[in-house]
């Protein structure tokens, strides 16, 4: 029985992978948990998989938990440090990372030099600080599995081909809500429209992250670190159905593929029960049902995203870190009304112009570099409420 430590469990990804544990008793054992809040479904996670430890994002958050669970034998802490604890949690074998953003930075680092193999659902982490990251798990001997379901079918193709003569990756992207809207009425519009995402059902900030295909630039940087391979050999297309997840492509021109229904459980389990594989009653592939399966290139110039984060990652250093801050400023204030849909990649471009990156060498540059970069931007158009386009 492999005994799991869970980060992020109340959102999207935590409450699939519970899923999975309630589907696999025999399997796993949830030995910790943490959550920012939502402290009636945290509490029925506690009661029903009885960790020994859990973690919210505040004191008053973890004063409120303990009054709920006065009864139950538990350790409750909070705030970064606690998320950490669990991350590290001793009884842990494997640490689930499915927290929002570069919040899942720190306990990601925590993780790995505590031992813990790592199930990353939070691509940030890789993104901000890949070398540092596989540098500290290759020195451990740890395991970074990955959740997304892209990474994942691609490091199930290696599993099966090898990857002495791989020639590239290709990422598949759905295109996100907006991929059918015309160009021109991009800038107008609405969250509840770049929300509506027609194939996965994810958080806001993800499925902002897939309307403007940044989602799919974070995955080119986690693709990077995770199979050690140069971003000139990954590729992206889009791929409406979300059936085939992604592939590789070797020297000899044979492409392999991995093909799912898009649900997000099956990566989580592959991560959890890796290297094995367990038998589920999840919904299964039916080709029939499915009849066609279509493939299109990625219009660069209607997708910007893209293109800086491809920049990113050639810089080096601490730009990609720059890069996520600046997208999540830009999604937090997109989402609150403060700017156009269009002014996103222009708040991006605007971060990755400001900063003058480091080499990123050790995690406090990173940070730093993180904050910099968010309060620049925070300054510069918080309140500016959609001028521009």
């Amino acid at each position: 029985m492999k005994r799991l430590s869970i980060l992020g469990s109340t959102g999207s990804i935590g409450v699939q992978a519970l899923e999975v544990v309630r589907a696999h008793p025999d399997a796993f054992q949830v030995v910790a948990l943490a959550a920012g809040g939502r402290l009636d479904l945290l509490t029925e996670q506690v009661l029903e998989f009885r960790p020994h430890l859990v973690s919210v994002g505040t004191r008053e958050g973890a004063q409120a938990l303990e009054e709920r669970l006065r009864a139950f034998p538990v350790k409750i802490c909070y705030g970064e440090e606690g998320l950490a604890e669990a991350a590290a949690y001793s009884e842990a074998q494997l640490t689930l990372l499915a927290v929002v953003g570069a919040a899942g930075l720190t306990p990601a680092i925590a993780a790995v030099r505590a031992g813990k193999d790592l199930a990353l659902a939070t691509k940030e982490a890789l993104v901000m600080a890949g070398a540092l990251l596989t540098a500290e798990a290759a020195a451990r001997g740890v395991k970074l599995l990955p959740v997304d379901s892209e990474h994942s079918a691609i490091f199930q193709c290696l599993e099966g081909g090898g990857r002495a003569a791989l020639k590239r990756i290709i990422l598949t992207a759905s295109g996100g809500a907006l991929r059918y809207v015309p160009k021109e009425r991009l800038a107008s519009v609405t969250p509840e429209e770049a929300l509506n995402h027609p194939t996965w059902n994810m958080g806001k900030k993800i499925t902002i992250d897939s309307a403007t295909l940044m989602n799919k630039g974070l995955e080119v940087i986690e693709a990077r670190w995770l199979f050690d391979i140069d971003v000139k050999h990954v590729d992206v297309i889009i791929h409406p159905q979300s059936i085939v997840h992604s592939l590789i492509e070797y020297v000899d021109g044979s492409v392999l593929a991995q093909l799912s229904p898009p649900d997000m459980r099956l990566p989580i389990l592959y991560a959890l029960s890796y290297p094995d594989r367990l038998a589920n009653a999840f919904p299964t592939l039916d080709l029939v049902h499915v009849a066609s399966l279509t493939f299109e290139p990625i219009d660069r110039e209607r997708f910007p995203c893209l293109e800086y984060a491809y920049q990113a990652v050639q810089m080096g250093g601490t730009a990609p870190a720059v890069l996520n801050a600046a997208n999540e400023v830009a999604v937090e204030l997109f989402l609150g009304g403060e700017i156009s849909f269009g002014q996103i990649p222009q708040v991006i471009e605007a971060g990755l112009r400001a900063h003058r990156p480091g080499d990123g060498g050790n995690l406090d540059e990173i940070l730093a570099a993180d904050r910099e970069i968010r309060d620049y931007l925070s300054h510069t158009y918080r309140g500016k409420v959609n001028q521009g386009s």
